[in-house]
């Protein structure tokens, strides 16, 4: 009987506490006086409106953003890319509390000019904030497809007689309508998942009633709330999973040089776009924190988020090696490997439920820095996990082997060779845990321990006061936060071409 590989051993209970939550749910949903309330269907018509305005605002900007940075010669060339992205890096609820705060009758735009401004609230306030955040995974993924697609089909629609736009609505578009639609799929899974925007805009969806729920301590509905939230969260994973970039013979690379008047057209809708999603949270909170300077701001909060954040980035981590391996030892591993992507797909609020809940059945735990470290860890440990194994498939065998050879036992062989050569990846998975960490909301809310406020749950908590003055600190620090992110996702992803194309050579 062959036996299993030591990272298999160490991997497979890895993969059973991430998928831990799943099991607490079912246990506690079962406790629920019923699988559906009439009230329900209220709360899942607005989830899914919310979800179908976001998809046709994130399509509407996506998509000629794409075809934009795809094909249109413009100045300033490979600064429209990193622009347009960045709101993917920065929590939407950001964006939802600035919003609040800035439209309406007394907003602080009205305030600073007198000009009156709509109120951006409710359904359409929250649609418009998801739009703007979510847009990215649009533009992302129908740019993959673009810059795949041989232009000599797009000549010869124009040699038939059709105009540029004609043509690529006639004969491009249509190409790469899987691209788009796992952008829109996304974009959708994010809103679905969300928690802070729709309880900033007062939008009863179910991460917003799951939250009220808890409150209430109805942790039994809570749950069973959740469960239908995961159902939904499911079909959307497996429908994104079913589409993918359109893979064609490489071509001609299309390149157009737009007039004078459209290459404006394009640039001040480009740059429309990035203020209204990063420009306006960082104009508010700089005009807070010059209004009201560091009144009311707790450096502890900072300290805090920090320090839970670095204690699962280190767990993470050390969760990850052995799943990594795993995944590259054979197909049990990556069994094991794909079920730690549950967490991921888990919404905060959801996390959180299940974690209260354990809380409650083992009292040592509840309340406790430990519960919430490990809710960020089993959310975010994919990103460990993806980092790592990135970087061990990059690793030569042969190497291994050789210290084997030489002598070194399993462990001094990982130790002295596997681990150096990975560390790079270990490094670069564990910073992506704790920024995203710092900057997590809803599990936060429901695990902190008594007392124990982050950033994200100050901003929370000035939101409820209404004091928007004091947000100007930790809203400023969670923005830098995501601008780190962000930077830290491009050279990683630079990183990794790379040391393909190294490995090519």
């Amino acid at each position: 009987m062959r036996r299993w590989p030591v990272s298999y051993v160490l991997a497979a209970p890895v993969a059973i506490l991430a998928v831990l939550p799943l099991l607490v749910l079912l246990d506690l949903g079962a406790g629920a006086d019923t699988l559906w309330d009439p009230h329900w269907l209220d709360v899942l018509g607005q989830s899914l409106t919310l979800a179908g305005l976001t998809v046709a605002g994130a399509l509407l900007l996506g998509v000629p953003l794409a075809v934009m940075t795809a094909y249109i010669r413009l100045p300033l060339r490979g600064l429209w890319l990193p622009l347009l992205a960045a709101p993917l890096a920065m929590p939407s609820y950001i964006g939802a509390f600035t919003f609040y705060a800035a439209f309406g009758p007394g907003g602080e735009i009205q305030q600073l000019t007198g000009i009156p401004t709509p109120e951006l609230r409710g359904l359409t306030g929250a649609a418009v904030v998801m739009s703007l955040y979510t847009f990215p995974f649009v533009l992302l993924t129908t740019r993959a497809s673009l810059r795949g697609l041989d232009a000599s089909v797009l000549d010869a629609a124009r040699t038939l007689g059709l105009s540029l736009p004609q043509a690529l609505w006639r004969a491009v578009l249509p190409r790469v309508r899987r691209g788009i639609a796992a952008g829109a799929l996304l974009a959708a899974l994010y809103t679905l998942s969300d928690f802070g925007t729709p309880a900033i805009m007062g939008v009863d969806t179910f991460t917003r009633v799951i939250f009220v729920e808890y409150n209430a301590f109805g942790l039994s509905q809570a749950a069973m709330l959740s469960l239908h939230l995961l159902v939904i969260v499911g079909l959307i994973l497996f429908l994104e999973s079913r589409f993918g970039t359109e893979q064609e013979r490489p071509g001609r690379t299309l390149v157009v040089a737009p007039g004078t008047l459209s290459g404006a057209g394009m640039m001040g809708l480009a740059l429309l776009v990035f203020a209204l999603a990063v420009g306006l949270p960082l104009a508010l909170f700089g005009i807070w924190i010059a209004r009201d300077g560091l009144a009311g701001f707790n450096p502890m909060t900072a300290v805090n988020s920090a320090w839970a954040a670095a204690l699962a980035a280190l767990g993470a981590v050390l969760l990850a090696l052995p799943v990594a391996y795993a995944a590259l030892s054979g197909p049990a591993g990556r069994v094991m490997d794909r079920l730690t992507y549950f967490g991921f797909g888990v919404p905060g609020i959801v996390m959180g439920t299940a974690l209260v809940h354990l809380g409650l059945r083992v009292p040592v735990l509840y309340q406790t820095l430990f519960l919430l470290v490990l809710a960020y860890m089993l959310r975010f440990l994919p990103l460990a996990v993806g980092a790592v194994r990135s970087t061990a498939e990059r690793v030569d065998d042969n190497m291994t082997h050789a210290a084997r050879l030489l002598g070194a036992s399993r462990w001094e062989a990982f130790r002295r060779v596997s681990l150096p050569l990975t560390l790079r990846g270990v490094v670069a998975g564990g910073a992506l845990v704790f920024l995203e960490a710092m900057r997590e909301l809803p599990a936060t809310l429901m695990l902190r321990p008594t007392g124990f406020d982050t950033l994200a749950t100050e901003l929370w908590r000035v939101y409820e006061a209404g004091y928007f003055g004091r947000a100007g600190v930790p809203g400023l620090l969670l923005v830098v936060i995501s601008g780190v992110a962000l930077v830290l996702m491009v050279s990683g992803e630079r990183g990794l071409k790379a040391g393909l194309a190294e490995n090519k050579g």
